[in-house]
């Protein structure tokens, strides 16, 4: 088996060490995501947790919970959308090829 082996094995060991990193990287990104204008805003934790969410009441109507629904839902994707953004920034380029690494 000899030196092929414990190539092998260093890379897989440095490729764990790299999603641990990244994975605390993204444990302590937040995203903020709006919603009409700023009416709604959520801000997500780089898990999609949502840490917050702020609602002015200028659009809460009893007559219209359907549209709060969806000024919440929307800013909850727009958040998310801003998350997935700094992903690739976070991770110094974004997944490694497991592939590569491991000589396959």
């Amino acid at each position: 088996m000899g030196s092929g082996f414990s190539k092998q094995k260093k890379q897989a060991k440095m490729l764990k060490e790299q999603m641990m990193q990244m994975q605390s990287q993204m444990k302590q990104t937040e995203a903020v995501g709006t919603a009409g204008n700023g009416l709604v805003t959520i801000t997500i934790t780089g898990e999609h947790e949502m840490k917050s969410i702020k609602i002015k009441p200028e659009c809460v109507d009893a007559e219209d919970i359907e549209g709060l629904e969806a000024l919440v839902k929307a800013a909850y994707k727009d958040a998310c959308s801003k998350l997935e953004s700094q992903a690739p920034k976070l991770g110094g380029g974004g997944m490694p090829d497991l592939s590569s690494m491991l000589g396959l």
